[in-house]
């Protein structure tokens, strides 16, 4: 029997997606080979076993606080660890790096791909380096001077999306058409980084396409997003069930399935991802493809879109987390 940590929760944002995630991976790991262990981090960074629940409401005594996480999780002893994190503090190398220390296997991206990864700045930069197609962008950071609405528009366009540098699931974002938006979206972006992305906006269809693999990745057939609001909001995400449709598999020609395929598995292997990504395309009118970004820890409900699009591709759920467990044990050997 294989004893998997499912590591949840967390200090970002994102903590309440985390906790959908792990429930669904708790429900639907093999019994047959594994034996979860539920490991929740509450918004202040304490660690708890929390039994059969994925509850952090009912405080208990911490297991530990730092500076003891290498022998707690020496402590029990798992054969692998599953960090269901996502944004700051779990999907951005700082948890994988902790794994690393402990030499406890885990599944999805390394140190590296993981930082890079969340970073949106150091990511497209990188992108950039290696002749991957993407938008305009510019990033401001609070010590320098920002640059105006009209020199903002000059440069980029309008509308123009303002995010925070390093956080998923649309926290932090805001699209905006006018000075007054602009200037609240800056000061949203700046509650949740110190680092702000400028972003031209891009007609285009929404498409999405999962990596799987170590050495040799694979890509998932490509899906759509439609929005049913002004942009795939954190809302429209995690809220209004009614506020996106999912089209998986996208309508798309073969060739254009073949390139978005090809160029997923490009970024994967350009930032030295392991593991697992969901990689986020426009895809405009005129047939020309450009990659928004990587997705390194993607959410993992059932109804996300990442294991969706490799239900769509033959592997279900369950059959989703044994290969990324194995994918992350292989890496050891």
């Amino acid at each position: 029997m294989i004893t998997v940590g499912i590591l949840f929760g967390g200090k970002s944002a994102e903590h309440e997606i985390s906790l959908q995630s792990a429930k669904n991976i708790y429900e639907a790991i093999d019994r047959s080979k594994y034996k979860p262990v539920l490991i929740g981090i509450d918004k202040d960074g304490k660690w708890y076993l929390t039994g059969d629940s994925i509850s952090l409401q009912e405080k208990k005594e911490p297991v530990y606080v730092k500076p003891g996480y290498q022998v707690f999780l020496e402590s029990l002893k798992l054969d692998v660890v599953f960090p269901i994190l996502h944004g700051p503090y779990g999907e951005d190398g700082t948890v994988q790096g902790l794994l690393k220390l402990t030499d406890i296997p885990f599944v999805g991206v390394g140190v590296l791909g993981s930082a890079v990864g969340m970073d949106k700045d150091v990511m497209k930069r990188l992108f950039r380096d290696a002749g991957i197609p993407i938008g305009k962008f510019i990033t401001l950071k609070p010590h320098q001077p920002f640059p105006s609405f009209k020199q903002t528009e000059e440069t980029l366009g309008n509308p123009v999306f303002i995010k925070p540098a390093n956080m998923g699931s649309s926290v932090g974002i805001s699209k905006v058409y006018n000075e007054n938006e602009f200037n609240a979206a800056l000061n949203e972006a700046l509650q949740y980084d110190n680092k702000i992305i400028l972003e031209e906006f891009i007609q285009g269809r929404e498409i999405e396409c999962a990596v799987l693999g170590n050495k040799n990745p694979r890509a998932s057939i490509p899906g759509e997003i439609i929005p049913n609001q002004d942009f795939y909001s954190y809302n429209a995400k995690y809220i209004d069930d009614k506020g996106a449709d999912l089209c998986i598999p996208a309508n798309l020609d073969k060739e254009t399935v073949k390139q978005i395929q090809e160029l997923s598995i490009k970024i994967f292997e350009v930032l030295c991802c392991e593991g697992l990504s969901r990689v986020d395309f426009f895809l405009k009118e005129n047939g020309e493809i450009l990659v928004n970004e990587i997705n390194t820890m993607p959410g993992f409900t059932k109804i996300s879109m990442y294991p969706k699009l490799w239900e769509a591709s033959g592997i279900g759920y369950t059959e989703l987390i044994d290969q990324l467990i194995e994918l992350a044990m292989g890496r050891r050997e």
